[in-house]
Parts: structure tokens; C-alpha cells; sequence
């Protein structure tokens, strides 16, 4: 679940990287691992704090698929996007997976409980279709497969 934002706190993870702008990547991990999710008032502190503009600091966080804007799911299915994946049916899982869980991809459950997102590689292309459940990475997952995970993360 989500942390309340928090300015101090924000500051002090902030200082500890010297409150210089080249660290914005690994501050916004920090934010994340911290919050779950990068909200506009840490955009307005992180720009302000690191002399940048509130545009760069969303441009990074847009351009890095971890970083999100709205918090997320208690749970977080991530479904591989790429090649391998697609080749080896990752679009099918993709859409049982949105008709499941009743979300369309990108989406969160309206009671919070799961988040859907893509992912572009995974690391496990020998063993496509994957996906990643709470940071667990499974692979050559069809439907069937997917509901038991699904079920065992719940």
C-alpha cells in the first residue's frame, strides 16, 4: 500500500543524495520504494529541491515504466510485451488477464487490489510467455496458469 507523502521525509531522501540533479533516477527509486508511487506534490518538491522544472522531473518519471503516478495495486501482475513473449502468446494472456482481473491493462482494480501493467522484457524470454506477480517472475504461463498464480497471490 501506499505511504502518506511526507515533505521531511521526502527531504531527508533527497539529501542523502546530495540534492544533486544527475540523481533524479535513483531519488525517484528511492520515492517509490518509499511511497509506491511518485505523486505531483513530490514532483513540485523534487524540482524545486534539484533546480529543475516540474516538466524534466515528469519526463523521467514518464519515460521509466517502474515509475507511476497513481498508486498502485496491493498486488502488481506485470505481463511481458515483448517479442519473444508476443510470439509465444503473451497478447492472448494479456487479454484473459484484463477479462480476470477486470481491468484493462495500465489499470488498476477499482477496490485496489491489483494492478495490470505491461512490462518489456522480463529476462526469462526462454521460458515466454512471463509475467512477474510481487516481484516473482514465472514463465511459460498460459491462462490456466495464470489463474492458480493469480489465486495464490491473493
Amino acid at each position: 500500500m501506499a505511504t502518506k507523502f511526507d515533505s521531511a521525509i521526502a527531504t531527508e531522501i533527497i539529501n542523502s543524495f546530495g540534492a544533486r540533479p544527475e540523481m533524479l533516477v535513483q531519488i525517484l527509486v528511492a520515492f517509490v520504494e518509499r511511497y509506491s508511487y511518485i505523486s505531483e506534490e513530490a514532483v513540485r518538491q523534487l524540482a524545486d529541491q534539484l533546480n529543475l522544472s516540474r516538466a524534466e522531473v515528469h519526463g523521467v518519471v514518464s519515460f521509466y515504466h517502474d515509475f507511476r503516478t497513481t498508486p498502485p495495486g496491493k498486488h502488481i501482475v506485470k505481463i511481458c510485451q515483448a517479442e519473444s513473449c508476443q510470439a509465444m502468446g503473451s497478447r492472448e494472456l494479456t487479454a484473459h488477464a484484463e477479462k480476470k482481473i477486470g481491468v484493462d491493462i495500465s489499470n488498476t482494480t477499482e477496490n485496489g487490489e491489483i494492478t495490470l501493467d505491461p512490462v518489456y522484457c522480463l529476462g526469462n524470454c526462454a521460458c515466454s510467455p512471463a509475467i512477474m506477480i510481487d516481484e516473482q517472475v514465472y514463465g511459460r504461463v498460459d491462462s490456466k496458469k495464470f489463474d492458480s498464480l493469480l489465486e495464490k497471490h491473493q
